[in-house]
């Protein structure tokens, strides 16, 4: 079993990924700014680290000692550049990454996202596979973009093994479950609660060494497949079950 860190625990994506983590017997440890949700014991991680990307001795305490760094923690949609998006998902990012690589941390999982080919999937250019090139939605998909240049250098530079995730659409609450119910494209790139649990399980548990990937993950579509999964499966055997609205708690 391994040791592993989920930056972004608290969110609606982190406590999916913790669940499912802890389910399986691997020792986790949450990092967030918000503090701990209420949960059962049986889906709460290990251990709680209340704290801030951009705090580096907070995340020296939350990099310590663990395996598996899954990063979740960012502004998640668009926003103010300068006041969100650059220090949540670029600066944080730094502090974060040269932590992880002091502690030794041998394996980062980091969440992009579906909206870096955004332009290619509203051609209907599909599925997208990990090799066509970028189009992002705007400058949040442009910040994920940033994220996966340096998880590449981070590779090649130290031999971490780095898993980039451009994950489908997990609806944080009923405005955005009403959303995605309201157009068929968005339940094409659905990704359930539960399918995003089973994929970072999957994820963390890979046999050593990865590499460098970059896969999607989504749940199955009700129509038309919009992202390639074939490297997720082949590479980390992630196999979705859900089709929306399959899996919303």
């Amino acid at each position: 079993m391994a040791s592993v860190l989920v930056t972004g625990s608290s969110g609606r994506i982190g406590r999916a990924a913790v669940a499912e983590l802890v389910c399986r017997g691997h020792w986790v440890r949450g990092f967030d700014r918000a503090p701990l949700p209420p949960a059962s014991s049986a889906t709460a991680p290990n251990e709680f680290i209340e704290g801030s990307l951009l705090d580096r001795a907070a995340l020296d305490r939350a990099t310590r000692g663990v395996e598996c760094l899954i990063h979740l923690a960012a502004t998640p949609d668009d926003a103010d550049f300068v006041q969100e998006l650059l220090p949540n998902n670029l600066l944080g990012v730094y502090h974060l990454f040269e932590s992880a690589r002091d502690a030794g941390v041998g394996r980062f999982i980091l969440a992009s996202s579906g909206q870096v080919n955004w332009w290619q999937r509203q051609a209907g250019q599909i599925p997208i596979r990990a090799s066509d090139p970028p189009s992002p939605r705007s400058w949040y998909a442009a910040t994920k973009l940033f994220l996966e240049g340096i998880g590449r250098g981070f590779h090649e530079a130290h031999q971490i093994d780095v898993i980039t995730v451009r994950l489908g659409w997990c609806p944080r609450g009923p405005e955005q479950e009403a959303e995605i119910a309201a157009e068929s494209w968005a339940q094409d790139v659905y990704l359930s609660p539960g399918d995003t649990g089973r994929f970072f399980a999957c994820a963390v548990e890979a046999p050593k060494p990865v590499g460098h990937l970059v896969v999607f993950a989504a749940s199955r579509p009700r129509s038309t497949p919009p992202f390639d999964l074939e490297s997720a499966r082949r590479h980390l055997g992630y196999e979705p079950r859900d089709t929306w609205p399959e899996g919303l708690v």
